[in-house]
């Protein structure tokens, strides 16, 4: 039989296995201009993105895997997945809810991340809609998973548009008051994945604040400027700049991991919220969120020990996440933007990524 594969190289039946009693696959999205979108149902991970270059050559521009045993084994589990429930820290694994205390899984120094031991990240969602540009998938969080209350009906949506923008509009419902903050973590290298370093990619940010850490990478409250510190995009600058500064906040880091605070006009606006451009291939994306903040992550713990796609190998820093999300350990910080979802409200936010030539 032949061997069918994805526009970007990938090989589709090395997509489908059996995982918790559940189907996994690998989905293609095509637009007109020929842009492909590959993802799977295993964490409702995007897998590659291929869009075209200053010269009209289409590059894949995000870091994966070849095969859904590559991701269950994965060093990067997180590799183009929605984190949830709750996505980036909790201090200490610790929150109270209505007057309860609940305690999670400790899975990041001292804290809780991206949702525990088995987050949204390593579940197999459901498909529901699948056509030529878009996909829905959709997950149900039961109550006490991973230690959170309440059963949480999850639905994220990817569209490839016809201007090369991935749109991902997350929807979720629960029956008891319980936290939430979605994400997509993607890991971008806009040379194209497989290139060795992101400290050329020139970024700006519309954010004149951000949220320094403690040790453990635990916001310390108050959102600070950035004015004065290599922590300023609100112009343009080359990532690799000013990465290796001696600043107390790079060095908690290895480099940037940060949430930046968006300048938004009203809470839950959808806006412009930055843009990033590699020199080598021309290409620009420019984020647009409904999120207050991005984490920004350059990728500083990687370790490029382990063969990927085209048995390419990430080293440190190749690669840039922009995880529009709600604030890190909101829930312990009532000045956060509340990450508390009701019985009886519809969550919903969106955040796209939208791809250009320079």
């Amino acid at each position: 039989m032949d061997k069918t594969y994805s526009k970007s190289g990938l090989l589709i039946e090395t997509f489908e296995k059996i995982v918790d009693g559940k189907q996994t696959g690998l989905y293609t999205l095509e637009n007109k201009q020929g842009c492909e979108l590959a993802v799977t149902n295993y964490g409702a991970k995007i897998v590659s993105l291929l869009v075209p270059d200053k010269n009209g050559q289409e590059r894949d521009i995000v870091l994966g895997h070849r095969s859904i045993d590559e991701y269950l084994s994965s060093q990067e589990p997180y590799f183009g997945a929605v984190c949830g429930r709750v996505a980036n820290r909790i201090a200490k694994g610790r929150f109270s809810l209505k007057g309860k205390d609940y305690t999670l899984a400790i899975n990041n120094g001292p804290n809780s991340l991206h949702g525990g031991i088995k987050g949204f990240n390593a579940v197999v969602w459901e498909v529901n809609n699948v056509s030529a540009d878009s996909i829905e998938f959709s997950y149900l969080s039961v109550d006490g998973e991973e230690g959170y209350p309440g059963n949480l009906k999850v639905t994220v949506i990817y569209t490839l548009t016809d201007d090369n923008t991935v749109d991902i509009q997350y929807h979720a419902e629960t029956d008891q008051a319980t936290i939430l903050n979605l994400t997509n973590h993607s890991y971008f290298n806009l040379s194209g994945e497989g290139d060795p370093h992101i400290g050329d990619h020139l970024l700006s940010l519309r954010a004149d604040t951000y949220l320094p850490t403690d040790a453990n990478a635990i916001p310390y409250g108050k959102p600070e400027p950035v004015t004065g510190t290599p922590m300023d995009f609100t112009t343009p600058h080359l990532i690799g700049e000013r990465i290796d500064d001696d600043f107390q906040q790079l060095h908690f880091g290895k480099g940037y991991d940060h949430t930046y605070v968006l300048n938004k006009k009203t809470p839950g606006e959808y806006a412009y919220a930055g843009v990033c451009e590699s020199p080598k291939t021309g290409i620009r994306m420019e984020i647009y969120t409904t999120e207050p903040g991005i984490q920004l992550y350059t990728g500083n713990w990687m370790t490029g020990n382990f063969a990927a796609k085209k048995g390419h190998h990430y080293p440190e820093r190749s690669a840039v996440c922009f995880e529009t999300q709600h604030f890190p350990d909101s829930i312990n910080k009532p000045e956060y933007p509340s990450v508390v979802l009701e019985p009886g409200e519809k969550f919903s936010s969106r955040t796209s990524f939208r791809f250009s030539t320079i």
